[in-house]
């Protein structure tokens, strides 16, 4: 996990409870002076000592101490985070969600961000002062949201509690040897302290009058009921997610029948005992729940709704920009990709008007593998070729590329019906866990060929993969920095190397380009649902029918998008306005430096200091202009 779930545990839960994961900030102490020369005598030791050595140690050296504490502390105070790292310090635990721990974090931002402004910037190199300026930034956001400190769902549909125990345990929590697994039995028999912290957030929500939808709460109920369905909680049926995975898991370990047959029979105890009731408390507090939630369905409907609105869009998009000015950005740029696509309709020589050919992009059979588990078999294999491809041309566009790998993984049947149509894990830091393009292959028809290549892109290389494994391995910046949540810069570049497939010759087929075109103006239609439905008032059926309407995806794509978009607001409006933002100082930079502009310099500038607000970034290719000229 990383710095980025940090911010949804502390402020709003969703990190240790879906992929997006987080972090606890521990205590805060004064820096610790990392190993170095010293002038002390030999002889000396102890307090006096760590006197000397702290005061010859350079500004540079302290800060460096300063940033790797901070992020120690933040590992240590989270196993969910430390099993995304490969550490197993605490292995056998869940997070600490609890109210208390919340407060305790907040504090501790406080004095950090006040420890940070301690250090004299004119003693630091220029990579340093931008560290410290990002680390600075970085907790003033998450204070931000402390203005709304319930606000965010801590539970909905999307990934929440619920679905975070069976994914963390299946995708996660390696099992290679009996230490292992008895930490997985200890976490089956914490998901009832777990699910208890969570159920607390849930009541501190509905006393402030803070609810996801209705319809929200149908899913969530249905989700964790699949849970719990299936041997050891009935024998009627095939072993549950969970149970399935343990036996796997121990089965791998070889161990004596008897010794084997001991574990699975503390995994059916665990089950049984713990996560059962566990799982029939939480659902017992949602369907309470469901029956208070006001009509509706945008946060407009929520205390303070405008203001919290706001403050996501500000979050989100790392600018000041408000609900109206991004809705018109989204009309804009829908009007401008609809005349793009008016070309590929010329081009394909379809005869007819605009929705007429979404009609049939949508249910020509050309452009859908079968519903059979042929053709998921195929779309995987498919999707894989077109990134073994594109990785072979990265050289010449990138200087920077990861050492890390990157599978292509179907989602998991437990959770497909709720997830996203796409979306990438990144590896772990040690090396044990490659980066993962997850499909999801629920609805085939959800998922047409002729957007393939992009959606690979994005999720892949050069898109999420690159840009996150990247960052993972970048040397001489601080720890903190790879983990920093700044979405818009995330996201932006996933959309932006969309559009850099087509400069580098890829999209030969004009379907193939209508693709790219299609998930472009996803993410424009997203800039105008998002704020109709949270600014404006609109309804889940008007913000449906509206990317029925503009745009060529399938209806339970668009029914799923909206979920979604309801779920987290203000987070699908960070694609385009990061996507813009880049692709205007590419534009920008390209035309200051004329000749001497390098595609691979540009982009290794984009990416060589990890996710920063889009000023900042604009700030750094500016520098780097300048520097080129």
């Amino acid at each position: 996990m990383n710095t980025w779930r940090k911010s949804r545990i502390n402020l709003a839960l969703l990190s240790a409870l879906g992929v997006s994961i987080a972090i606890g900030l521990s205590g805060c102490s004064e820096p610790q002076p990392t190993q170095q020369n010293s002038t002390a005598p030999s002889a000396m030791t102890g307090s006096a000592a760590g006197s000397i050595k702290q005061a010859t140690q350079t500004e540079s050296q302290k800060l460096a101490a300063f940033f790797q504490q901070s992020f120690d502390e933040d590992v240590a105070n989270s196993p969910i985070w430390q099993s995304y790292l490969g550490i197993k310090d605490d292995y056998d635990k869940w997070d600490d969600v609890s109210q208390a721990a919340n407060e305790q974090d907040i504090a501790k931002m406080v004095t950090r961000l006040a420890q940070s402004k301690l250090f004299d910037r004119t003693a630091l190199s220029d990579q340093e002062q931008l560290s410290l300026t990002i680390y600075q930034l970085d907790i003033e956001r998450k204070l931000a949201n402390n203005a709304f400190p319930v606000h965010t769902y801590i539970m909905h549909q999307f990934r929440a509690a619920h679905t975070l125990v069976p994914s963390f345990l299946i995708n996660i929590h390696r099992v290679s040897d009996t230490s292992d697994a008895d930490a997985y039995i200890k976490r089956l028999q914490g998901v009832t302290s777990f699910f208890d912290q969570v159920i607390d957030q849930l009541v501190l929500r509905e006393k402030a009058g803070v609810f996801p939808p209705k319809w929200s709460y149908d899913q969530m109920i249905q989700a964790s009921q699949n849970v719990i369905s299936g041997s050891p909680f009935n024998e009627t049926g095939a072993d549950s997610t969970i149970y399935a995975d343990i036996s796997a898991k121990i089965a791998n370990l070889e161990l004596e029948p008897e010794q084997q047959a001991e574990y699975l029979a503390q995994a059916k105890t665990a089950l049984i005992e713990q996560v059962k009731p566990a799982y029939e408390k939480l659902i017992a507090e949602l369907q309470k729940q469901r029956a208070l939630s006001p009509e509706g369905d945008g946060v407009w409907r929520l205390p303070q709704g405008d203001k919290w609105y706001q403050n996501r869009l500000e979050w989100f998009t790392t600018t000041d920009l408000n609900a109206q000015e991004v809705h018109q950005i989204g009309v804009a740029n829908v009007a401008r990709i609809h005349a793009a696509m008016r070309d590929i309709m010329a081009q394909v020589k379809f005869t007819g008007s605009l929705n007429e050919f979404f009609e049939f992009m949508r249910t020509d059979p050309q452009f859908y593998y079968p519903d059979t588990d042929q053709g998921r078999t195929d779309y995987m294999a498919d999707a894989k070729a077109y990134i073994d491809t594109m990785e072979a041309k990265i050289p010449e566009y990138f200087g920077l590329t990861p050492k890390a790998p990157m599978v292509v993984k179907r989602v998991e049947a437990f959770r497909e019906q709720s997830a996203g149509k796409a979306f990438y894990q990144s590896p772990a830091m040690d090396g044990s866990r490659p980066g993962i393009y997850y499909a999801n292959l629920f609805d085939m028809q959800a998922m047409p060929t002729y957007q393939m290549e992009a959606l690979a892109y994005h999720e892949g290389i050069p898109g999420h993969h690159m840009q996150r494994a990247i960052t993972q391995e970048l040397p001489g910046i601080p720890q903190f920095q790879k983990f920093a949540s700044f979405t818009a810069y995330t996201e932006g570049w996933g959309l932006y190397t969309e559009e850099l497939g087509k400069d580098m010759g890829f999209y030969a087929d004009p379907y193939s380009d209508f693709g790219r075109l299609a998930m472009e103006l996803w993410r424009a239609c997203r800039l105008v649902v998002d704020t109709g439905l949270h600014a404006k008032q609109w309804s889940r059926e008007e913000a449906i029918e509206y990317l029925v309407e503009n745009t060529p995806n399938a209806r339970y794509d668009a029914v799923k998008a909206i979920e979604r978009y309801i779920a987290m607001p203000g987070q699908a409006t960070s694609y385009m306005i990061g996507k813009l933002k880049i692709m205007e100082l590419r534009d920008k930079a390209s035309a200051q430096l004329g000749d001497k502009f390098d595609i691979r310099g540009f982009h290794d500038e984009v990416l060589k200091d990890g996710p920063v607000p889009l000023s900042l970034l604009e700030s750094k290719i500016d520098n780097w202009v300048a520097q080129q000229q």
